[in-house]
């Protein structure tokens, strides 16, 4: 489940200001096992609300409540096993250029540990799913962008996460990969995992219903289609940090690469 109690983020100023508002006063929660779209303008925040669901930035105010680890009091040491718990399709793939369309799928199984005879029928038939059987050995710049983007929904889904954010996932996708995509996707859902769709197509969002959550200029101003007694048997509270915290991480931590890599990339 996702929790968000009157989260928000402000980006750092590196002159020493209190720097740019990128969302506010966030407060919604998302049961285990939704399925929710988030919608809204371009620059309305819908991206930075995924990568504070992804765990790859802390909030700046308010509390984030991920998988039962909220942000605000979690050790830099403890994100990265929490985002392998986490599938992630990013708006500019972030595929691996030296690793073919198999590997960059399979990448997820390997970093769980999972050994290479156990996880190349799931690979394959992950990869005959979104139709990219056949491309398994090309290399990503061999491949169109829309076949760049189903390689990274591939591997997004490959290792079944508890949580799945999708950014645009069908951005590149002719409408009928697009469909056959979301197919995928609620299917994943029907076997309980939380997933969370950034588009811009009202089209999809009608031929697949579910609850949608709108963002403008860094706020939450409807969500549609939640059901508010599940919200509240759930308790949709969270305690806010502790006075005078910041929400930052214990200074005896270990920084953590990964989370470097967001902020600087």
């Amino acid at each position: 489940m996702v929790r968000f109690s009157d989260a928000g983020l402000r980006y750092p100023d590196p002159a020493g200001g209190e720097g740019q508002v990128a969302l506010h006063g966030l407060r919604f929660f998302l049961p285990p096992g939704s399925f929710t779209w988030l919608t809204g303008a371009s620059g309305a925040g819908k991206t930075t609300l995924l990568r504070l669901m992804q765990c790859a930035l802390r909030p700046s105010e308010g509390e984030i409540e991920v998988l039962g680890v909220r942000l605000s009091r979690a050790r830099r040491s403890a994100l990265p096993p929490l985002r392998r718990r986490i599938g992630a399709v990013f708006q500019d793939y972030r595929l691996l250029p030296y690793l073919n369309a198999f590997d960059n799928v399979a990448l997820p199984l390997r970093l769980a540990g999972r050994l290479e005879s156990s996880l190349r029928a799931d690979v394959t038939e992950i990869l005959r799913w979104v139709g990219l059987a056949s491309r398994a050995d090309a290399l990503p710049q061999q491949l169109s962008g829309g076949e760049q983007q189903r390689v990274a929904i591939a591997r997004a889904v490959v290792a079944r996460p508890e949580l799945l954010v999708a950014d645009e996932p069908t951005g590149n996708l002719d409408p009928r990969q697009a469909h056959r995509t979301l197919a995928l996707l609620t299917e994943m859902n029907r076997l309980g995992t939380t997933v969370v769709i950034a588009t811009h197509s009202q089209e999809l969002v009608d031929a697949f219903p579910a609850p949608v959550m709108r963002l403008s200029h860094g706020r939450l101003v409807s969500f549609e289609g939640h059901d508010p007694g599940e919200v509240e048997a759930y308790g949709a509270e969270t305690s806010p940090p502790a006075p005078g915290s910041k929400n930052e991480t214990e200074p005896d931590d270990e920084a953590d690469p990964d989370e470097e890599d967001e902020r600087n990339g």
